[in-house]
């Protein structure tokens, strides 16, 4: 009982003489004494350190601080930061101790003065012991029959309404706390029932557009706090992945959206302007770099208040949006000034064809090496045939291999065209941009491929795409 009465004693002390501006947070975890424990949180789904503290002889951290922590999922990080021991929410209340025994982890986790890490905890523990019942369920299913199945689904159905209900009365008795709006991003539409689409029948575009619309309710884009949880980017993932048409103007106008709805809270705004750039900078299908365009013309050129990025990523992003620009897909690709290999002047624009494939290359790359024999096969065995030139460019390896790799694998018919050293030298003297930026060619091999008038069809393709895309444009416009 001595015990007991000492510990209350110091946890009132503690909270007494706590500063009622900034986060102190008393951390005791059994058995570690004399170490260093450490508080971090999430960025989106990264991961990344707020504080340490090294605990006392009596196994004591404190996490302190002048000014509040940012609200978010927090997490408390082992000696050796080998491990995530449990998470904790951070909002308004910010002066509170936490108790815990490594042996029984999370269950141990006792929070002093905390209300809202109480309803956290609640509430995980329930929906854990809720999703157990739902896996048990679920296993038995591929050995039940028909009636057992229906009962089981039942089941399943019914626990999956508890959880929701659960949901429902947290956010409902605690509107404005950091849990509820965590709650509100977990929240998924449901889709109405098939007696109330149009006509009384099942509508996939009314599922689709019902879904779509209401995926957002209750989620605040001025909610920066949801920023710091790794629900926020799985449920944006899930957006542009799964509910947004990925061509280049429904992706631009939706990213405008949300942009504006988060104008008003820096932070957020800040957050979704990066996610987007880092998405579509780079992005994973073809055509999709326009996004980045837009977004670079639109928010971060010439704005002084997009002021997060470092100079070298500023100078990365500028040097991507203007290689970009002149090469997206269907404006007409710039001219080509270069020489072929006996030095006479070979424009990619004097090139008469239904079709041009473009190919920067180097003899001496290996992937190269790999890719040009598939590719002059195609040309030989099909292109030519489909009205296909080949506009090869020598971009690095040295002349003199180049020309050997040429002879050697017999690349007959193909334009083969590369840069001289005065042309480059004159370009850079000039201040014109090099074929490098205006193609973004940094990396070999390269594939384009243009219609007759030279205008972008696809870019940076591998030569099995290029070759599919090509079957499909012909059958389109010969009906073979």
């Amino acid at each position: 009982m001595k015990k007991v009465v000492c510990f209350l004693f110091f946890f009132i002390s503690f909270f007494a003489q706590a500063q009622t501006t900034g986060y102190n947070i008393s951390v005791t975890i059994k058995p570690y004494k004399n170490q260093y424990l450490y508080l971090g949180y999430y960025y989106g789904k990264v991961k990344a350190l707020a504080d340490s503290a090294l605990s006392n002889s009596q196994g004591v951290a404190v996490f302190k601080g002048a000014k509040k922590l940012s609200g978010g999922i927090y997490f408390v990080v082992s000696p050796g930061k080998e491990r995530i021991l449990f998470e904790l929410l951070l909002d308004k209340q910010q002066q509170f101790a936490i108790v815990a025994d490594t042996t029984n982890l999370p269950a141990s986790v006792n929070y002093i003065n905390s209300p809202e890490n109480k309803l956290f905890q609640n509430y995980s523990k329930f929906a854990t012991e809720n999703g157990q019942q739902v896996a048990r369920l679920a296993s038995m299913l591929s050995t039940a029959n028909a009636t057992d199945t229906a009962i089981i689904n039942g089941e399943i159905r019914s626990l999956t309404k508890k959880m929701q209900l659960y949901r429902d009365s947290v956010t409902t008795s605690n509107a404005n706390s950091m849990l509820a709006a965590l709650l509100q991003s977990l929240k998924e539409p449901i889709i109405p029932a098939t007696d109330k689409h149009p006509g009384g029948k099942y509508d996939s575009s009314f599922a689709y557009n019902y879904f779509k619309s209401h995926y957002w309710d209750g989620v605040k884009f001025t909610d920066e706090r949801l920023i710091r949880t790794p629900i926020f980017e799985q449920k944006l993932d899930k957006y542009y992945k799964d509910l947004v048409v990925p061509d280049p103007d429904s992706l631009q106008k939706e990213a405008d959206a949300m942009l504006a709805k988060a104008k008003p809270n820096k932070e957020m705004f800040k957050y979704l302007l990066t996610y987007f750039v880092q998405k579509y900078i780079n992005p994973e299908y073809m055509g999709q770099d326009a996004v980045f365009v837009h977004l670079f013309e639109k928010y971060i050129n010439n704005n002084a208040q997009v002021d997060w990025f470092t100079e070298k990523y500023k100078k990365y992003m500028s040097d991507r949006a203007y290689s970009i620009m002149g090469n997206l897909i269907g404006y007409t690709a710039q001219n080509l000034n270069l020489v072929d290999t006996a030095g006479t002047p070979t424009p990619l624009y004097k090139v008469n064809a239904a079709y041009t494939v473009i190919i920067f290359w180097d003899a001496t790359c290996g992937h190269c090496k790999e890719v040009v024999p598939k590719i002059d096969s195609l040309f030989q065995t099909k292109w030519k045939q489909q009205g296909v030139a080949i506009y090869g460019v020598m971009t690095d390896g040295g002349k003199a291999a180049w020309l050997q790799y040429i002879q050697q694998n017999n690349l007959k018919d193909w334009i083969h065209v590369y840069q001289t050293e005065a042309q480059r030298d004159t370009e850079t003297n000039a201040g014109k941009p090099n074929y490098r930026q205006l193609f973004d060619v940094y990396q070999t091999p390269v594939l384009y491929l243009l219609d007759a008038n030279k205008k972008i069809l696809a870019k940076k393709l591998t030569w099995e795409q290029i070759n599919e895309l090509l079957a499909a444009k012909v059958k389109a416009a010969t009906g073979k």
